[in-house]
């Protein structure tokens, strides 16, 4: 089965060619609940089947344990029949006895390991490295540097050290690699368009993974960082296209946004949403889905799936329908930046 792709080539190195479906491999490494080794690979393999070629992954999710499972779904695949990515930023540390570990309460189940944030230039080396090993591969196509954000950090002082940590480093051992030919593009993986600007302006980057941020939530990006991105032939894949959760399953009680129980204010903006949603006979979840890859900068859309089900029901929202009328309701109703993109 065939996906459409999106080729894009901003250095004229022969580019990357995403499918517009890609997969994003956080849940298979136990986020928010643990599943078996078969299952992941079940899941991993029905996303292949469907025609899924783009992966990412992260020595964060599962600690290690999303790298191992894109392992075993990968030993038998040609390496250039898919596109791979992973992220640098963090080291995992073998944790002692009874020591305390990072990221329990959202990933279940996995290694006893500790993250450590390095984003330094032999920092990165090893992380590629260990990657590498991890990922039982011999290249990885794209590397972003992981969570350069406020909301990991905690203030924009602590981020604005990591930035320059990872200017002054990492991001010369980057830039590195990809002029050599070891990687074919390079850029960042954050829940927030405002430090993926930033570096923008800069750097010399690819790509950027933005998790959550241009979504039929939210779409505050492009007040600045997309038209700087279209300018400079930059490369946006869309993460977390339905915010964590709650643009798939609706305003229900419990429904996760941005990693939490989603306050009130987003169940209500999410409510209004669904219901010009139902009024058109569309699904909210496909018209989160699609509303992204309308942007001229955005390569591939990469929901997760933690079983088969939830990765036949993305391709269910790649293939939709969606009316024009459907947008336009949205913009006059104040749901939807006049501004955003939409089909004609």
């Amino acid at each position: 089965m065939q996906l459409k792709t999106r080729h894009w080539d901003r250095i004229g190195n022969g580019g990357v060619r995403f499918t517009e479906l890609g997969f994003g491999a956080a849940p298979i490494g136990n986020l928010y609940r643990a599943i078996s080794d078969d299952q992941a690979h079940a899941t991993l393999s029905r996303a292949w089947d469907l025609g899924v070629r783009y992966f990412d992954t992260a020595p964060l999710y599962g600690l290690g344990l999303s790298e191992t499972r894109v392992n075993r779904f990968l030993r038998d695949k040609p390496r250039d029949d898919y596109v791979l990515s992973t992220k640098v930023g963090r080291l995992l540390r073998r944790c002692e006895p009874g020591e305390k570990r990072d990221c329990i309460g959202k990933f279940f189940e996995v290694p006893a390991r500790k993250e450590v944030y390095d984003y330094t230039h032999d920092g990165v080396m090893r992380s590629v490295e260990f990657s590498l090993e991890r990922l039982g591969v011999d290249s990885i196509d794209i590397l972003f540097a992981h969570d350069l954000d406020i909301f990991n950090h905690g203030s924009q002082e602590a981020l604005d050290a990591k930035l320059d940590e990872f200017m002054a480093g990492g991001y010369k051992a980057l830039l590195s690699l990809r002029d050599q030919g070891v990687i074919k593009a390079f850029g960042a993986g954050v829940n927030e368009w405002q430090p993926c600007q930033s570096m923008a302006e800069r750097g010399d980057f690819d790509l950027f993974l933005l998790a959550g941020r241009y979504t039929l939530l939210e779409q505050q990006a492009l007040e600045s960082f997309l038209p700087l991105a279209v300018q400079r032939g930059i490369g946006i894949i869309i993460g977390g296209p339905y915010n964590s959760g709650v643009l798939a399953t609706g305003a229900k009680p419990g429904a996760f946004y941005n990693y939490d129980p989603a306050p009130q204010h987003i169940l209500d903006r999410v409510a209004r949403i669904d219901a010009v949603c139902k009024r058109h006979g569309v699904r909210m979840v496909d018209a989160a889905f699609q509303f992204p890859l309308c942007h001229p900068a955005v390569v591939s859309v990469i929901p997760g799936g933690q079983g088969v089900a939830e990765v036949e029901a993305n391709l269910d929202a790649a293939r939709a329908s969606i009316p024009s009328a459907l947008w336009a309701e949205l913009k006059a109703d104040g749901l939807m930046r006049d501004d955003a993109p939409v089909p004609a």
